[in-house]
């Protein structure tokens, strides 16, 4: 399926890498603006087995960077997203909130 270009009427091709990692993380610990971009830093709790018990400390695992027009689209389908499984909670997920 394509889509418009940010700014223009040509057509963009969706393209699905079935090699892209999946990330996971405890938290987002910080957004920031800067040059027109959303900054999000993620995070997630490691335990350190060098000792036991281990102390758990919280690492940053990525970040995010997206123009802010693309991050106020995300927050839409996110909200939409949550809000359909709110309203039938115990239905099977769905992935009807997938955008190309």
């Amino acid at each position: 399926m394509a889509s418009n270009a940010p700014g223009g009427n040509t057509p963009v091709a969706f393209i699905d890498n079935p090699h892209a990692p999946d990330v996971f993380a405890d938290a987002c610990t910080g957004v920031f603006l800067w040059n027109g971009n959303i900054r999000l830093t993620f995070e997630s709790d490691r335990v350190n087995h060098a000792t036991s018990p281990g102390p758990i400390n919280r690492v940053v695992i990525g970040r995010l960077v997206m123009p802010v027009v693309a991050a106020q689209e995300m927050i839409k389908m996110l909200q939409g997203f949550i809000e359909q499984q709110q309203q039938a909670p115990n239905a099977p997920p769905q992935a009807t909130g997938t955008v190309h």
